[in-house]
């Protein structure tokens, strides 16, 4: 009976969590305030930029291109996000920094705080694929998918309290072992999760860099270089990565084309 009250008590906290990410309508769960996420973030980027392994450009020509194309594409989001009733949910304070490293990378923490590394350039080449870039770790925030994350890591975590409740008279032994099965299948879950995430990225990316009046046809040939830039360097199998592999991504963003085109105006 205590067992079923709690299954029933995180079954109905669940399904009253709930979110929906713009334009793709799809439900999600929400167990943390985006107040709480973007203040950790705010100060969680700070120390970034702080760090003395940080070494932020600014003056550049580069820098500079980042900057624009970055708040080019938040304006045409932020318009698009007021137009259609959420203003009031994305009071977002972006921030646009090129920061001098090798890595091939770049990131947009929730509330619009966004890095690009130096060693993405090379690849990005134009503005095109600097905003197809951009726009795709933009999505990520505006998707809330840390949020989301770190939702499910609580739900996963729940679980386990649960399997605990239920293996609690059993031996220390059998409890580390069902444990560890229950980590390894949730791990395995949270990835799957994650590759969704990284498609729906994909797809919100094309639209805001539409949106931007960049042409999201050339996102194709952005990933098509990042492909290429691996220079045949193994992956994970794409059922244990986070990300998509390139030729499922690049087929799934040609898809997804006819739908970003609806929203580009040339500028």
């Amino acid at each position: 009976m205590k067992i079923n009250i709690l299954v029933f008590v995180l079954f109905v906290g669940l399904i009253s969590s709930c979110a929906k990410v713009p334009i793709t309508g799809r439900r999600q769960l929400s167990l943390v305030s985006d107040e709480t996420l973007n203040k950790e973030s705010v100060l969680a980027y700070q120390d970034f930029l702080k760090s003395p392994k940080t070494k932020v450009l600014a003056g550049t020509a580069e820098a500079d291109r980042v900057k624009e194309v970055g708040q080019r594409v938040a304006a045409a989001i932020d318009q698009y996000l007021k137009t259609n009733g959420y203003g009031n949910q994305y009071n977002y304070l972006w921030e646009f920094n090129l920061v001098d490293s090798k890595e091939i990378n770049a990131w947009c923490m929730p509330g619009g705080k966004v890095a690009v590394y130096t060693g993405i350039l090379p690849v990005t080449k134009t503005d095109e694929g600097l905003a197809t870039v951009m726009g795709h770790e933009i999505s990520h925030a505006i998707a809330r998918h840390s949020a989301e994350r770190y939702s499910q890591t609580l739900a996963a975590q729940a679980g386990g309290g649960l399997l605990g409740a239920v293996t609690g008279n059993a031996s220390q032994n059998t409890q580390a072992v069902l444990g560890k099965l229950y980590g390894i299948g949730g791990q395995l879950a949270l990835l799957k999760y994650s590759r969704n995430q990284e498609s729906e990225a994909d797809r919100l990316g094309l639209i805001f860099m539409a949106m931007a009046g960049y042409n999201p046809e050339k996102a194709v040939d952005f990933w098509q270089r990042m492909s290429a830039s691996k220079n045949g360097e193994g992956a994970p199998p794409e059922f244990l990565s986070t990300h998509p592999s390139d030729a499922t991504r690049i087929e799934e963003i040609k898809k997804s084309l006819p739908e970003a085109l609806k929203f580009y105006k040339p500028r």
